[in-house]
Order: structure tokens, then sequence, then C-alpha cells
């Protein structure tokens, strides 16, 4: 343990005395340095934490140094404590300076004439170095320890427990979709800093980048968080609850090792995520080829089962400028997805997408683990899996109407629009706009033309709705004819002219 002022003054070779009663914390403080000094200011040279001892001498001719501010200064900077020899150049300390102690909150020491200022020093010195040694030698020791338990049967919960065991905190770990990973005999993260922790562990991921971060949770805690695996291929993210007195170098050298060893698991798993990857798109080809039970059956004997019929396949694109698939986020996200709920999710990449297949009426978590990533597809209708390849292509139809303002279209809400939701989907309403515009400025030839096709472009019935003569309707829709340059005698001309107004109207 680091030397502290109870300590101290329990030491009777020191003969150190209080001028004012020192509550306990402040006894109990541990002191990172003692140090002598007769300078009116001292601070520049010293850091916070420890004993400034001095005979009197900055008080006196020629500094008589102003004890409130002296006092102040001590404070600001973080000194712990002041001690004052008498008997050698003060006969007792300054009223002024007791004074200016008690209303700062700085502890005040009567130091005797008798006690040497190198024993104290020496003191807080050695007792520092036991202190570093030990910490050194504890965490030597945990090392060994999580290095051992990295060669049990479950490896990485073993060195979990290790690490919360060493640190005598708390240790949690998320995957890469953010959720935590459940580790038997563990602490787990406390309920008031559970959500916080969630919130900061998904804004690390969401930075797609390998980093360690010490995070403040709103005045209820602290937390360290250093995430697992390589840059833009982020596995998961280590947290570790923390306190600025107990969280030191050894403290983090132990969470680094962890972390390596950690990392290591994950790389060497690589070249096995690479090999389910391929697995999976070639039973995705079986799939599509109609061979199903051969599918099933390998499917069955690697991840479980194939998700249940009725059944929706979903065809995703969630690449960016500057991301391959094989290294998105999205799939070890996946990945977790599958696992956790076994037969209620398969996936797979098909070149530059993703194709997942899930139970209608249960996405088994797909869309919510995709939508930090802003993916943009479609989704077939629920079919039975011998119509496998009609969804496959129903998804990508209602992929290719996916757009910014409509990221995710499903097929069914194709077929429901109709012809005319199919053309608007597709921005045909921007080609209508360009073809009607020989019509923008004549609103009024339009509302003719509208109430003429709305009464079958019947003559009598229309001119009557619109008050004018048929004749003088006639004239006014051979003269859009001509402007339009469709020919409004037919029905392919009228459905065009029909379809353009319907996608133009507000």
């Amino acid at each position: 343990m680091p030397a502290d002022l109870r300590s101290l003054m329990a030491e009777p070779a020191f003969l150190l005395t209080p001028l004012a009663a020192v509550d306990d914390a402040a006894l109990d403080a541990p002191l990172a340095w003692a140090h002598n000094s007769d300078l009116p200011d001292p601070t520049p040279w010293l850091e916070p934490g420890g004993l400034l001892l001095t005979d009197g001498a900055p008080f006196l001719p020629p500094h008589n140094a102003d004890a409130d501010a002296y006092v102040s200064r001590l404070v600001a900077l973080g000194v712990r404590a002041l001690g004052v020899s008498v008997g050698i150049l003060l006969e007792r300390v300054p009223p002024e300076l007791v004074s200016a102690c008690a209303q700062h909150g700085l502890p005040l020491i009567e130091v005797s004439r008798r006690t040497p200022f190198m024993g104290v020093i020496k003191a807080v010195s050695d007792a520092t170095a036991a202190d570093e040694r030990a910490r050194l030698e504890r965490s030597l020791l945990a090392q060994r320890r999580v290095a051992r338990a990295a060669l049990r049967p479950d490896g990485l919960g073993a060195i979990l427990r290790e690490l919360e065991r060493a640190l005598e905190t708390w240790v949690a770990l998320f995957d890469a979709a953010g959720a935590l990973v459940l580790v038997t005999e563990t602490k787990g993260i406390p309920a008031a800093l559970e959500e916080p922790v969630r919130a900061a562990t998904t804004a690390a991921l969401a930075r797609r980048r390998a980093a360690a971060a010490r995070v403040s949770l709103g005045g209820v805690g602290e937390v360290t968080l250093q995430t697992l695996g390589q840059h833009e291929n982020l596995r998961g993210v280590l947290a570790v609850g923390i306190s600025s007195e107990t969280f030191d170098r050894a403290s983090q050298d132990l969470v680094d090792s962890v972390i390596a060893l950690a990392s290591i698991s994950l790389e060497q798993s690589s070249t096995l995520d690479s090999a389910r990857r391929r697995l999976r798109s070639g039973i995705l080809e079986l799939l599509a080829a109609g061979v199903t039970d051969v599918a099933g059956d390998t499917v069955k004997h690697l991840w479980g089962r194939l998700p249940a019929a009725p059944l929706r396949v979903a065809r995703l694109a969630v690449l960016d400028a500057e991301q391959r698939l094989d290294s998105h986020p999205l799939i070890p996200a996946l990945e977790v997805l599958a696992e956790k709920r076994p037969g209620a999710l398969f996936f797979a990449e098909q070149g530059d997408h993703v194709v997942a297949v899930f139970r209608d009426g249960d996405d088994a978590g797909l869309f919510a683990a995709a939508a930090p990533h802003q993916p943009t597809g479609g989704v077939s209708s629920p079919v039975e899996w011998d119509q496998f390849a009609v969804a496959l292509v129903e998804a990508r139809r209602a992929g290719d109407r996916a757009s910014a303002r409509h990221p995710i279209v499903f097929f069914d809400e194709l077929a429901d629009a109709g012809i005319l939701g199919h053309l608007e989907q597709t921005r045909a309403h921007e080609v209508a706009r360009h073809m009607l515009l020989p019509l923008a400025d004549d609103p009024e030839l339009r509302r003719v033309l509208e109430v003429w096709l709305a009464h079958n472009g019947s003559w009598g019935t229309a001119a009557a709705a619109l008050g004018i003569h048929r004749h003088t309707l006639r004239s006014r829709v051979d003269g859009a004819a001509e402007r339009l340059g469709l020919d409004l005698d037919q029905f392919g001309g009228r459905a065009e002219l029909w379809n353009a107004l319907r996608l133009t109207s507000d």
C-alpha cells in the first residue's frame, strides 16, 4: 500500500501533529510523493497528490509570501497536505497560514524540529516503490493466469473471468451486432450502467475502426472500451468498469494482454469464417437450383436447419464505395443472429448482395441488425421452399425499385400498387412531367383533357361536364394532341396521356 497521512502520523519517529481535525478521506488518501521546498511558489515544480514540507522560509523576509495565495495555489494543483517545521526558523506556525489552510480545506501538519524531512520523504518513496512492485507482481501473476485460461476449452470466457477477478471489477463482452455476450460466472454490468454502456458500445462499433477509449457515463461511472478485430472488420467490444483510484498502468497492461489474446483467437478463425461464407454461398446456389433436400441436410449438420415455410427472401445491398462485402460489419452481425436462433435465419453472400431467408412474420432480427448500415434492397412475397427461385427473382425485382426514399421494398407492395405503382417506383413521373411540358403554360387545357379521359373520350358527356360545346372540346383536344405529338384517336395515345396525367397529379 502507498503511504498516507494516517500511516505517517502513526510513525512515532516522525512526530507529526495535525493543527486541525483531518477527515478520514484526507487521512487515507494515497500520497504519490513527499518533497520539501522553501520557494514562495513551488507549484511549477510539483505534481498533484503529494505532501509538501517547508521550514517556513516562504513566510519570512525576503519572501513574506501571502499565506492565502500560497495555500490556494497548492489546493488548485492538488497537493494533499502541507507540513511546516517549527523550532528551526519558526517558533510556531503562522496563524494566517493556519487560517488559510482551514479555509481552503488543506490538511496542515506541524513537524517537530527533530524530524528530518528526508526521513519522511524516504518513507513515502519507499512505500510508493513497494506498492509499484506489488502491483507489478500482481499484474505478472494475473497475466500468467490469463495466458493459462486461454488454453481452456472455453478460452474466451475463461480469459474474461480471470480479467474480472484480477481487476476486481466487472467485465462485459459485446458482439459485432452490439449485443451482450453472456459469460457464466461473471459479475455482469451494474444495472445503472447497462444502458449507457450499451450506447457507448454501439457508438464504438459504428465508427468501424479499431480503437480504445475511456468513457465517462454521465456521472454514474467510467468504462474503458476496446474493440476486437481488424480495422473495418470489428468482431465486438470489450468493456471494463474502472475507477481512477484502481485502474493504473498495470491494469491497462493486463487489459491489453487480454485484448491481444482475444484478437489472436478471432484472427485465427478468419480462415474458417471465409470457408463458412463460401459454403453458405454454395448452399444458396443449391437452393436456387431447387436442390432443397441436399442444401437442407448440409445446413442441418452445420447450423441447425433451414427456416420453415412460408418463407421470405430478402436481397440487400449494404456496400459503400470503399468497403467490400466480406469485411462489412453486417456479416458478423448476421452470424450472431443465426447462432442465437438456429433455424430462424439463413443468409449467404451473392455477388455484392446479402441474401437472407426467414419465416414469414419473423425476420429473426434481420432488419434491426441491418438498419445501422442503411441497406437497400427487396423482399419477396411469402412462398414455399419449392418456389425459392421465384422468390429470389421477386426480391431482385423489388430491390430494383428501391430508392433513398424507400430503401426496402416488399414485392407484395408492388403487386398491390398495380402497374401505375410500378411506374411511380421507377421515377416515371419525371418522364411524364417532361412529356407534358407543352401544356405547362395552359393548366385549363390539362383540366379539359382530364375530364375528357375521365368520361372515356365521350365528346357529348365530357363537353356537358365542362360546360362547352362538343365541337369546342374536339378542337381543344386536337390542339393538345398536336402539341404533345400523340394520336389521341387511338387507345394507345389516350392510355399514354392518362398515365402521364395520373403520374403528375398533385
